[in-house]
């Protein structure tokens, strides 16, 4: 009989950022198909999710995805839940509000390729700095470009286990980059990004390199790195007019403190009104503004005011759960159907 490695990913307790785990359970005959996973467990005190003397908390399979790397392998993300099979108060993905899918969200994560021997981003010489910004931006050639292969790699990667991956550049600084996804439904959404940065994280193990996650990991005049939610549902895509598109911007602004609570530990280091983002102390949105809370997209006016939003303040190391989630009631707060 055929063996079958399914490797369960879920999201550990540690507060405020959570960290990947996984651990493969090998099967027989296995059929790819998500209802036939099993429900399993592991050992909670060991990722601040229970305590040692009632440790077990359970793996409920949500999304699978063929594992691109192993042998007869299957990527299965997973919610996590409290014994009794209700959702731990770890998991974000199980509150959200969004049972019909109706809002799309399409993540911008940015990253840092870091060298493991030297804990400085590809490109950065020991002991010093590259120079200053502004050749690195979506660059071509080894004088201004670091990290091609194992970017490449991850984007085919993310294609064969089946992502929507729509898009891969350079950013700013030497040994940034950014990846795009995008999902109908948040749930899925975030399923899909966490999925990613799962092979990303994996990848580098035989490169040497590692990734960091911090929004403003080079202090200075570097950009920071963020994870852009772009979002939109039936009326966003639909209405044709500028002020509903004012009125759900508006419902942004006097909860703008509950936003940032959950967009990102270290975001308050990236969002300083310089580099290309708002304040963390401000809420702006504008038409093309790079520079503010919100961007309004060019193409969504062009087209007449139907199409989508950029959230511009999420952080890199944010949790794409808790971010669609918290845009999902924010937009909803606005009553407009």
């Amino acid at each position: 009989m055929a063996k079958f490695k399914l490797e369960y990913i879920w999201l550990d307790g540690h507060k405020p950022t959570q960290n990947m785990r996984s651990k493969t359970k090998v099967v027989e005959d296995f059929n790819g198909k998500l209802e036939d996973c099993e429900v399993w467990s592991f050992d909670g005190s060991s990722t601040e999710q229970a305590s040692g003397g009632a440790s077990d908390c359970l793996l409920k399979p949500v999304a699978i995805f063929p594992d691109p790397v192993r042998k007869n392998g299957f990527l299965i993300m997973a919610e996590v839940l409290s014994a009794d099979g209700t959702p731990h108060e770890s998991n974000a993905r199980a509150a959200i509000d969004d049972d019909d899918s109706d809002f799309w969200f399409g993540f911008e994560q940015e990253y840092f390729l870091m060298d493991t021997k030297t804990d400085l981003p590809l490109g950065f010489p020991r002991g010093g700095f590259p120079g200053p910004q502004g050749k690195y931006y979506c660059s071509v050639g080894g004088r201004y470009t670091w990290g091609r292969d194992i970017v490449e790699e991850h984007a085919d990667l993310c294609i064969e286990a089946g992502l929507n991956f729509e898009g891969i550049n350079q950013e700013v600084a030497p040994g940034q980059w950014e990846f795009q996804l995008f999902a109908k439904g948040a749930k899925k959404a975030g399923d899909e990004i966490w999925i990613a940065r799962y092979l990303l994280d994996r990848l580098t193990e035989k490169h040497g390199y590692y990734i960091e996650y911090h929004p403003k990991p080079i202090k200075g005049d570097w950009n920071g790195s963020g994870m852009h939610a772009n979002f939109s549902n039936t009326t966003l895509r639909t209405c044709g007019s500028q002020e509903t598109y004012e009125k759900i911007c508006e419902a942004f602004r006097p909860v703008t403190d509950e936003h940032m609570e959950i967009y990102g530990e270290f975001n308050d280091e990236r969002l300083t009104g310089d580099h290309e983002t708002a304040s963390i102390n401000d809420f702006s949105y504008g038409i093309s503004d790079r520079g503010a809370s919100i961007r309004i997209p060019i193409i969504t006016v062009e087209k007449g005011w139907k199409g989508w939003l950029e959230d511009r303040r999420p952080a890199s190391n944010g949790d794409p759960y808790k971010i669609a989630g918290r845009i999902i009631k924010t937009v909803k707060s606005a009553n407009i159907s």
